[in-house]
This record gives C-alpha cells, structure tokens and sequence, in this order.
C-alpha cells in the first residue's frame, strides 16, 4: 500500500502531536512544519519593523505581504526542525527569543493574519510530502488531507510533560502552575471564535496518554503505512 501525500496532526497543548510529526516526517522524508511558525514569523516581522502588536489592521497588512519561506532541514546540525526564512533572511532561531514568545499570541488571534496564513499552509500542503502540526489543519487548513490525526492526552500528563521540560530548560515553575495553565489554554483554544481546536470528523483519534514517545511513534507510523495513497516526490521551493 502506498503512503499518504499530506498528513494533518492536530490537538492540544503538549499531546505530543508536534513530536509525533517531527519524527514521522523524518522517517518518510517528507517536509514538516508545526504552523505556530508561521504566526511566529509574522510576529517577529513585526517587531521588526516596529509595527504595535496591538494594531490588528497593520499586522494583517503585514501577514498578506509577508515573503515567508518553510524548507526542509538538509544542511544544518544546529537541532533545527526546519528552516523559515523571512524576506530571504533565516530566521528560524530568531522566532524563539522571548520577545516573540511574548508577542505571538494576540497575533495568533487576528482573524486577517489566520486567513492569510491559512492560505500560506495550504500552497504548502499543495505541494504533497508534508506532515502538518496544528490546532486546525483536519478542520480548516487541510480539510481534504489524505490522513488526519487528532493526538490527545489527559491534562494532567500533558503538564506532567511540559513541566519535566521546563524544568529541563532550568525553569522552576510548578506542576500545579503548569497543569492550571495547559487547562487555561485548552479552554481557550476550543471557544475561540476562529477555527476552535476539535477533531475533524474523519480524524483518527489517538491518546498517547499511557505511552513512550517511542509507542507514540511507533503506532502512528503503522496507521500511516497501512494507509492508501502513494504521493509524488517532495519538491523543495516548487
């Protein structure tokens, strides 16, 4: 049997979904892209150009005329899981300064900025050979994607998971914070009025509650080969 062209993961906050795609896109060397360095990139820009985070109308401006490139990870060790350049500048390190993080999320919130990066993902995903991570790519994005899967796990494991890494990261915030956190989000992100986070209903669901990210691998891969499409060759840039 032949193997999916375009693979759309979704789920919450720490599921392991972006894990899960990093590795599967890896093993059939196919393009990954988690789509919250997308609304990165446009944040950055911003900054950048010193356009307020808060001035919804010159951000979404901004997101329509954005030259935003997502290329595969072939000539760099640096631990990078992709590249993104932004008007030709490699900027894939620069999305993660916490100026960024602090920034992002209104604009992850403008309906402007998610139409023109919803737009964005799916020329990508019209190029075949790409594993996609979000919150709405089975739902919005890549509503005709060959295979969806929709990863969860209990809140309580996904704090567990984020707190092991934050602490790994030299942070000391608390389980008890970060659990409050994973909730808050999670609430946020299925009532928002755009593109709220749900399984699509031809999604696979799959709880990697009780699993190693081994087992998560591992299983995933097995649904992905026994599916039904073998795609075209990925073209970086076509």
């Amino acid at each position: 049997m032949g193997i999916p062209a375009t693979i759309a993961i979704d789920g919450p906050a720490a599921s392991g979904k972006s894990t899960v795609g990093y590795y599967l896109a890896c093993e059939l060397g196919y393009l990954y892209l988690d789509t919250g360095a997308l609304y990165r990139a446009v944040t950055w820009a911003a900054l950048e150009r010193h356009i307020p985070i808060t001035d919804e109308d010159q951000v979404t401006t901004l997101a329509e005329s954005l030259d935003i490139e997502v290329l595969p990870n072939h000539d760099h060790d640096d631990g990078r899981q992709y590249t993104i350049r932004v008007w030709e500048q490699d900027v894939t390190w620069a999305l993660r300064t916490p100026e960024v993080d602090h920034a992002v999320s209104p604009v992850s919130t403008y309906a402007g900025v998610r139409e023109a990066l919803t737009q964005r993902m799916r020329e990508i995903g019209a190029r075949g050979c790409v594993v996609m991570v979000g919150r709405d790519i089975g739902t919005v994005v890549l509503p005709d994607a060959d295979l969806k899967l929709y990863i969860i796990a209990s809140a309580e494991e996904r704090a567990h998971r984020r707190h092991l890494d934050r602490l790994a990261q030299g942070e000391e915030t608390g389980y008890d914070d970060v659990l409050s956190d994973i909730r808050r989000r999670d609430r946020i992100d299925s009532s928002r009025d755009a593109a709220p986070l749900r399984a699509a209903p031809d999604a696979l669901i799959f709880d990697t509650t009780e699993l190693s990210i081994e087992d998560m691998f591992e299983r995933v891969l097995h649904i992905v080969r026994h599916a039904h499409r073998q795609p075209e060759p990925f073209k970086p840039g076509a």
